[in-house]
């Protein structure tokens, strides 16, 4: 075996080593830490990917090289590869982005702790996207919903703690939920790694034994799922979660968590009960529906928002139906449109977050749809971000959001009769998009009295006074804009990735 057949294995322990690490020295210490760790994860990713495309085929790693069931073992390909390239890049600009909000909003003495919950949720996800192992799966996933709760109450005021309390009570919900189709899968098949799995439902299948046990476990591990990364209408900790936490905790909770559980239900549709299996069993069908309300609900709540990042939050929530509405169209090409929408909107919405509190910080820290008049101007790199953001989420042509309508489009032309829903929710959702988007663009870039500007205490922000965010901001616009013009190759690394997991 190759030295860097075991980057994996490595990322996933120096990621959890150095969440321990941060427990003992310094919050500065910490952040340094932090920021090195995930660069080398990122560096260590890519040469992972690399080498998965030069041999044109995945591999297993076995932990302890002992064989299933006595050890474990993580499976790396193509789409893994890429998942967890682009999963620690945008974890990093996220921390650029709002490492100087940390340090103001969170006490010097619980800084260190915030890196450890930060090391800890990027270790989840890595085990999450390499797991090859159902019963891990679903530890990391406990490890993953402990550090995002920690990331959303770090702040000690009420609404994060109440948001928390939500977030916990229904995360709690879907994992158990999860943990029951674990358990009945296991009593049905004698396994839990994935691939054995899969053998042992195909015998099944064909059988036709235990047809309704194995439909409801699918259903519970699904359903548990998504309850998870808030669908809709097991949405209501997130709106909080993301509106009142920190500008990194809420960049990296609505772009990269809800995914982690997403990746882990493409995992199970193909890698432990196999698509055609799925399909068949109309759990898809469910998805669909949720999601095209999630599409349609989440936009009209968002328009109703005159706080700006509750917006942004609702319109999470309506990216996150576009999603399982693509999983719901039950053809590989929906579940590629999917794929490819887990990446437009993990950049779009951090590239939102990030710029809309250089937004606020140029109107008086208000979050206030009024108090944005202008802000523009006062703060131009922010302003240009979130236009670009914007726009992507509209589908506007050459960034990320256009390509992944696009491919939703394309996916409902073979989705039969789901085919006139599809369209008509696009169509809706790009219409309600716009609404609030682009109104609050227009709010940005309209003028404001100079006399209101000084009552008011706004200030103009130069792009050189915080280089962190600058920097994140460019970076997640230049990443938006290689989504859009280079979806292509894009799309063929996903579809190549599916097909070594099938």
């Amino acid at each position: 075996m190759r030295f860097v057949q075991n980057l994996p294995f490595i990322s996933i322990i120096l990621t959890l080593f150095s969440g321990s690490l941060s427990s003992i020295i310094s919050g500065k210490w910490a952040k340094r830490l932090n920021l090195f760790v995930i660069a080398a994860v990122t560096v260590m990713s890519a040469a992972v990917l690399l080498f998965v495309l030069g041999t044109g085929e995945s591999y297993v790693y076995m932990m302890g090289h002992f064989p299933a069931p006595w050890g474990n073992e993580i499976r790396i390909g193509v789409l893994e590869g890429i998942m967890a390239v682009f999963f620690c890049v945008v974890m990093l600009l996220c921390m650029l982005g709002g490492g100087r909000e940390q340090e103001a909003e969170i006490e010097a003495g619980k800084l260190n702790l915030y890196y450890i919950m930060v090391n800890l949720l990027l270790c989840s996800l890595l085990a999450l996207i390499y797991t090859n192992d159902l019963f891990t799966a679903y530890v990391f996933v406990e490890i993953n919903t402990i550090s995002a709760c920690g990331l959303i109450m770090i702040k000690q005021n009420g609404r994060t703690i109440v948001a928390a309390t939500r977030y916990m009570i229904m995360s709690l919900l879907g994992s158990g939920m999860l943990l029951l189709g674990i358990c009945f899968l296991y009593d049905l098949t004698g396994h839990l790694l994935m691939s054995n799995i899969k053998e042992q439902v195909h015998i099944l299948s064909e059988t036709g034994q235990y047809h309704i046990p194995l439909l409801v476990s699918v259903g519970l591990m699904s359903v548990g799922l998504a309850i998870k990364s808030a669908l809709f209408p097991f949405h209501s900790w997130l709106p909080d979660a993301y509106g009142y936490s920190t500008v990194s905790s809420a960049a990296i909770l609505s772009s990269l968590v809800s995914k982690g559980y997403i990746f882990l239900l493409v995992k199970i549709f193909y890698r432990v009960a196999g698509f055609d299996i799925i399909t068949d069993s109309k759990v898809v069908n469910i998805l669909f529906v949720f999601g095209i309300c999630g599409m349609i609900m989440g936009s009209v709540s968002a328009i109703k928002e005159n706080n700006i990042r509750r917006m942004i939050a609702f319109s999470s929530v309506a990216q996150i139906g576009y999603i399982y509405m693509g999983f719901g169209i039950a053809t590989e090409m929906g579940v590629i449109a999917s794929l490819y929408h887990i990446f437009s909107h993990a950049a779009t919405k951090s590239l939102l977050f990030i710029s809309a509190s250089g937004i606020t910080d140029a109107s008086g820290d208000s979050t206030n749809f009024f108090d944005l008049t202008g802000a523009g101007y006062r703060n131009k790199l922010a302003g240009v971000a979130f236009t670009a953001g914007s726009l992507s989420m509209v589908g506007f042509p050459i960034f990320s959001g256009f390509i992944s309508k696009i491919l939703f489009a394309q996916a409902a032309v073979d989705g039969t009769w789901k085919m006139l829903p599809t369209m008509s929710a696009l169509a809706i959702s790009t219409i309600l998009n716009a609404v609030y988007f682009m109104k609050t663009v227009i709010r940005l870039y309209t003028p404001e009295k100079k006399a209101v500007i000084r009552a008011k205490k706004f200030r103009t922000i130069p792009a050189g006074e915080c280089p962190a965010k600058s920097i994140a901001l460019v970076c997640f616009i230049i990443l938006n804009l290689i989504l859009g013009l280079c979806s292509e190759p894009i799309v063929g690394l996903i579809r190549q990735g599916l097909e070594m997991f099938a």
